[in-house]
């Protein structure tokens, strides 16, 4: 199974981290918005994709357009991300391309759902909370990833 895991700077980034070795024997691609992160994860195939958010219209077409071509050259099974923009971007696209696709909201989400999770809660196949107090009919708690 071809992975694609994709996820925009800080916490997201760690947090995506932490799944590698859930996909351990997957062909592993990883995809974000700083090409320094390529150190990180040295021996996977890296793709940096323009950084972009909610403000910056403009911004978030080129990036999506940008994410879009890269997973139709891909074609993973699968496009995991732990957000933000970017990452919700890939989702959409993911789906749209055929892709089985699951969204992790952040574990810095607390109190309430983030609003990039509440839009992918309607095209991923699986939106998971790390948070139990946060689950609704279509956002999962199944334990977090920092733990």
């Amino acid at each position: 199974m071809k992975v694609l895991a994709i996820a925009s700077a800080g916490g997201h980034w760690i947090q995506l981290l932490r799944l590698k070795p859930a996909f351990e024997g997957h062909s592993l691609v990883f995809m974000s918005t700083k090409l320094c992160f390529a150190e990180t994860v040295k021996g996977y195939n890296f793709y940096r994709i323009p950084d972009a958010n909610r403000r910056e219209k403009l911004r978030l077409f080129y990036s999506m357009f940008c994410i879009t071509k890269r997973i139709i050259l891909l074609q993973p099974d699968l496009v995991i991300t732990t957000g933000a923009a970017p990452g919700l971007l890939g989702i959409i696209a993911g789906k749209i391309c055929g892709a089985k696709t699951v969204w992790i909201d952040s574990i810095a989400n607390v109190e309430k759902i983030s609003m990039s999770c509440k839009i992918a809660s309607s095209f991923a196949d699986r939106t998971y909370t790390q948070w139990p107090e946060l689950t609704t009919e279509k956002i999962i708690f199944n334990g977090n990833v920092l733990s």
